[in-house]
């Protein structure tokens, strides 16, 4: 007996929607092996969409004084972790890498319609509905958990010396346009968002 089955067999314990519940908490272990361009700051490898959105969630808790007031901090943090879960199926599209985001919108959204239907009911829908909203980027929240996605890896990005600037050939001011919502949303942040991309084209990380 193989260990899913073993697994599986002990589900039949439980009712069909406890049964699903497990099974979708079994399918987001996928995301640990889903492998970003951005490298961990040890530089050993990259990290994966568990870390990067395990890591979005903590700058949601810790960046809250940065927030617009009246942010539903909880939402954006619920959009933080559920945001990247259609590239178990769509893949990790790189944020410089104009040829691919031709086809991520279809990628993702063929994911989405395998995926949040693992789960029993509206509990998926609710959970496909703040990846909608995040995608969309038009309410407050959205656009706070968009901000925190556009700030982590650059964070990473300066701590590593830019090497995966370097190797992509990255412009700085396409960086200054992907960074446009910190300055949008997080203003407090936006003067050290221009000085790291001030420096990565003094130190030849940016073109």
């Amino acid at each position: 007996m193989d260990n899913k089955t073993y697994l599986e067999g002990a589900l039949d314990v439980l009712h069909q929607e406890d049964r699903d519940r497990i099974r979708f908490i079994i399918e987001m272990d996928k995301m640990k092996t889903i492998y970003r361009q951005t490298l961990l700051l040890d530089q050993s490898r990259t990290e994966t969409d568990a870390e990067h959105s395990w890591h979005l969630a903590m700058l949601a808790l810790v960046l809250e004084p940065h927030f617009p007031e009246g942010i539903d901090k909880d939402k954006v943090i619920r959009m933080c972790l559920v945001h990247d879960i259609v590239e178990i199926d769509a893949g990790d599209t790189f944020a410089y890498d104009k040829e691919g985001y031709k086809s991520k919108a279809i990628r993702e959204e063929k994911a989405a319609d395998r995926i949040y239907k693992l789960l029993p009911g509206e509990e998926g829908q609710r959970l496909r509905a703040y990846w909608e909203e995040f995608e969309e980027g038009q309410t407050s929240e959205a656009k706070v958990a968009n901000s925190l996605d556009r700030l982590q890896p650059l964070l990473a990005h300066a701590y590593t010396g830019g090497v995966n600037w370097k190797s992509h050939k990255v412009v700085a001011e396409d960086v200054l346009v992907r960074m446009e919502p910190i300055r949008q949303n997080l203003p407090d942040l936006w003067p050290m968002v221009e000085e790291l991309v001030k420096r990565g084209k003094e130190r030849d990380l940016l073109l």
